[in-house]
């Protein structure tokens, strides 16, 4: 056996070693957070409050998806939240459709016919990326103005106005989004729906941890009693923080952000001033099959590692 089999046959045993060692590391960690979970179970469950049956009554009975509605979440558009989407889903499937049709006719153009497969992944890309761009800007409206929301119920009930004309009063003075979603609790609330319940609603409807919170918050107090006013104002405040503390993470990760962007665009600067200075030595990728199949690595390989990092710096920022 030859030095360089000797040398393969040991990088190939290091690398089973060190696949059982993580694996060991995991199981591990598994087993200590299922320790974990079972102790905080066993020391919460005699506290944990049962609700009513009651209740039941008002909540939407569980149902299966039918077939348009899996079809609509394949694009990433919710038949639910339909009033939150400035425009009609047709009208940005008709759109996204179009423009993905002329980047497939570029992939086509560079990597042969079948570059035009991509046109139905790019199709469905586009339209999640949208339709997730309009949620989440429209929740990160919500979470801004939350705080403020709480104070001004908190401001109302401290002066002795009752709790649903607390909640009226933010469906009239707050700003948009969340002055229409104080409303439709408010709705809700009129027509005879619990208060947990609707605030429970209004927290799925959302999506939203804060939101999350205030519905806890109002069922513990609907069922426990208590200082109504102290702890949404702790609420708020502990919000407030949250979001204080996210935007000095974003600030901390500005340096990691724009290297990201700066790798991500490096290449492209680079492979458009060789084309300038010499596009023969450039035109290879495009003109030939190998420089094809080269082109289409690379590119995948910048488009997974432009995926990573924004995962990485997500998940730092959550």
């Amino acid at each position: 056996m030859t030095g360089s089999s000797l040398l393969l046959v040991g990088l190939s045993f290091l690398a089973l070693i060190g696949f059982a060692f993580s694996g060991l590391l995991v199981s591990q960690a598994e087993a200590r957070r299922q320790k974990r979970a079972r102790r905080i179970q066993d020391v919460v469950a005699p506290y944990r409050v049962e609700k009513g049956t009651g209740m039941l009554a008002f909540r939407p009975a569980p149902r299966k998806a039918t077939l348009a509605e899996t079809a609509a979440s394949v694009f990433g558009f919710h038949p639910g939240k339909r009033d939150q989407y400035p425009l009609p889903w047709w009208i940005v499937l008709v759109v996204a459709l179009a423009i993905t049709r002329l980047a497939a006719g570029v992939i086509s153009s560079v990597f042969g016919p079948l570059g035009i497969l991509s046109w139905p992944v790019l199709w469905v890309l586009l339209c999640q990326s949208f339709f997730g761009w309009i949620v989440g800007r429209r929740q990160e409206s919500l979470l801004q103005q939350f705080p403020d929301a709480l104070a001004m119920i908190v401001r109302s009930v401290q002066v002795g106005m009752p709790v649903l004309g607390a909640i009226a009063a933010v469906s009239r003075e707050a700003p948009e989004p969340t002055a229409s979603e104080f409303g439709r609790l408010v709705n809700d609330l009129t027509v005879g729906v619990p208060l947990d319940v609707a605030t429970e609603e209004m927290a799925r409807r959302n999506d939203l941890s804060a939101y999350r919170f205030f519905a806890i918050t109002m069922a513990l107090q609907a069922q426990t009693g208590g200082g109504l006013s102290e702890t949404l104002d702790n609420l708020a405040d502990l919000i407030r923080k949250r979001l204080a503390l996210r935007a000095r993470g974003y600030a901390l990760s500005s340096e990691a952000r724009t290297s990201s962007f700066i790798l991500a665009g490096l290449p492209v600067l680079v492979g458009i001033g060789l084309y300038l200075m010499n596009p023969g030595y450039i035109s290879i990728l495009f003109e030939t099959s190998l420089g094809q199949l080269i082109l289409g690595g690379a590119v995948l390989s910048l488009a997974c590692g432009g995926l990573v990092m924004r995962s990485i710096i997500k998940r730092s920022l959550s």
